[in-house]
């Protein structure tokens, strides 16, 4: 019977025999899973090097159920999404929202997105006991608010130079997630890191769709919320939080008053009328952003209207070049 040494060497003859750990069917104990272990499924094998980590908030966070691999028949690196359950509220107003991981909801998506670069790609198989592995692509690339702040260009510049370029592929992004909507699927955490620059096609790619919410006034709602803040993100350069607001950047500046209404919705911190801060976004855009603060009584009910007012903010902004 073969173990996982015996595997390994098969085709890297040169890997040493004492890294070797166990040949895996079940990956239930995904915490027991590491270095050296291969993991069989569906007749192929996996070897696993680390467990993948998240970026957020400048903190990298292990996600012990997720493996980088290496697929030993053909060599490509690999990530196996194990089953992780998980649930947790989210607070949208005075509405409470449950979200949960789903493997198979994502496995879903992994079939109904294949062939669109607009997302992450890969495929579902179940173990040997019933649990739902999805072995990924590994996008070749770096998260898109990475990118963002590697632009040495100030505020100005970047909105006016830049930012036009950035919202029209943000727009594409967006589509990819209306088109979710309409097959009745959500993506389900929408955020910052999980929104992929790739490298070489300039695509901007969604990954980890394993989150779900329930939320029957507004099945889309958390989505929508999700692409509200990415774009507050985009707009600014940043997020101006009640920490770094650039005071400074105008004359008068210090005077502004800031009202508990000017911030967002969802996060109480981060500052939606971006027109206090930088005068020269246009009323449009700032309509657009404010939908998501704490004083909007209209929300988008779907991805499409959101983009109906986005999408002649561009030219508006790009018009506005020659003035800047």
């Amino acid at each position: 019977m073969s173990n996982a040494y015996d595997i390994i060497a098969r085709y890297d003859p040169e890997f040493p025999r004492k890294r070797a750990g166990n040949l895996l069917t079940d990956t239930t104990e995904f915490m027991n899973i590491q270095y050296g272990d291969v993991i069989e499924l569906d007749g192929k094998h996996f070897l696993v090097l680390r467990d993948e980590k998240e970026r957020s908030f400048g903190v990298e966070d292990p996600k012990y159920w997720v493996k980088r691999c290496r697929q030993l028949d053909t060599g490509e690196r690999k990530i196996l999404k194990l089953v992780f359950y998980e649930k947790f509220p989210v607070s949208l107003g005075s509405m409470q929202i449950e979200c949960f991981r789903s493997p198979r909801k994502e496995a879903r998506i992994l079939d109904l997105v294949r062939g669109d670069g607009r997302f992450m790609q890969g495929y579902s198989r179940d173990d040997a006991v019933g649990n739902n592995v999805r072995v990924l692509d590994v996008v070749k690339g770096d998260l898109l608010s990475l990118a963002i702040d590697k632009l040495e260009a100030d505020h100005r510049t970047y909105f006016f130079e830049l930012l036009p370029d950035i919202l029209e592929k943000f727009a594409e992004a967006c589509r990819a997630i209306d088109f979710l909507h309409r097959h009745g699927e959500n993506h389900g955490d929408i955020r910052r890191d999980h929104l992929w620059l790739e490298h070489g096609t300039g695509n901007y790619v969604w990954i980890d769709f394993d989150y779900t919410y329930e939320f029957q006034e507004s099945p889309s709602g958390l989505d929508i919320f999700g692409l509200g803040n990415l774009l507050l993100y985009l707009a600014g350069k940043k997020f101006c939080t009640t920490f770094n607001i650039p005071r400074p950047e105008f004359d008068g500046l210090s005077n502004v008053h800031l009202e508990p209404a000017d911030f967002s919705m969802l996060f109480k911190n981060r500052l939606s009328n971006l027109r206090k801060v930088y005068p020269y976004v246009p009323e449009t855009l700032n309509n657009v952003l404010m939908h998501f603060s704490t004083a909007s009584e209209v929300f988008y009910p779907s991805v499409g209207e959101m983009l109906e007012e986005l999408l002649p903010c561009i030219d508006e902004i790009r018009r506005g070049r020659i003035n800047a």
